[in-house]
């Protein structure tokens, strides 16, 4: 009985190896691509990220009493203009297509340099940021699919809203709080240090962000100082729920 079995899983192994060497090297290449983090994820056209810098979505005293315009300048046009650039520069020296998604090179980053993960990251998480807020808002709160998921997952925005804030307060030194949804289109919150993101293969938690806050002193400190937690309740104002589901929604 032994022997029967044996043989024939040896036997369905044996063809199941053929198909593939059938297949061919195409075939090959298709069957690793859908196992790959950015196409399990399936991200559509609209929101894969370019290499550039795009333009700010608004002025930069838009955020006015939740960000001030000083900040959002020196945040845009130094910080965040200094990720584009110097992502450009690693491409280059690493023999990357610069046409191509920024998820792809995500997806992989583990397999690239240090200055490329860094800009990498800090490249998409800016450009992601700028597009999640909007001029503040009286009662700002998701509508819709994703309200709906917010309150099956977290039991209310209320505490959903206290989860997102701590993993924003807790995270040590410089980082993001995200809400992202993972592989099996289940909404999570977590954290992330430096400009890491959920889309990085090195990075502890993984999915499609779709809501992201830059916790980096830089972001806060000409108005806050040490008080991030005040920076934190007063951005709630200005996020673009809008945009959010459009993330949320993007399946």
């Amino acid at each position: 009985m032994e022997n029967n079995n044996s043989r024939r899983k040896f036997l369905k192994n044996t063809v199941q190896v053929a198909a593939i060497i059938t297949a061919g090297s195409a075939g090959v290449s298709s069957l690793l691509a859908s196992c790959s983090p950015t196409n399990s994820l399936a991200i559509p056209p609209a929101f894969l990220t370019g290499f550039n810098q795009q333009p700010l979505p608004y002025a930069y005293d838009a955020l006015e009493n939740v960000i001030d315009a000083k900040t959002m300048e020196i945040h845009f046009s130094k910080h965040a203009a200094a990720y584009s650039k110097a992502l450009k520069e690693a491409a280059t020296a690493e023999g990357i297509d610069a046409t191509k998604p920024l998820e792809n090179v995500l997806a992989k980053i583990s397999k690239y340099s240090v200055k490329m993960r860094n800009n990498a990251g800090g490249h998409y998480n800016h450009e992601m940021f700028w597009k999640s807020m909007q001029p503040k808002k009286t009662d700002n709160k998701p509508t819709g699919n994703l309200a709906a998921s917010i309150e099956k997952t977290f039991g209310s925005f209320a505490n959903f809203k206290t989860q997102f804030s701590d993993s924003a307060k807790t995270r040590f030194g410089s980082g993001w709080a995200w809400l992202y949804v993972d592989a099996a289109n289940n909404l999570k919150i977590g954290s992330t240090p430096n400009q890491d993101n959920p889309l990085m293969d090195k990075s502890d938690i993984k999915g499609f962000p779709i809501l992201g806050l830059d916790v980096w002193e830089h972001a806060y400190y000409l108005k806050y100082q040490n008080k991030r937690a005040d920076y934190i309740e007063n951005w709630w104002n200005v996020v673009n729920w809008s945009y959010t589901e459009t993330r949320f929604n993007k399946k």
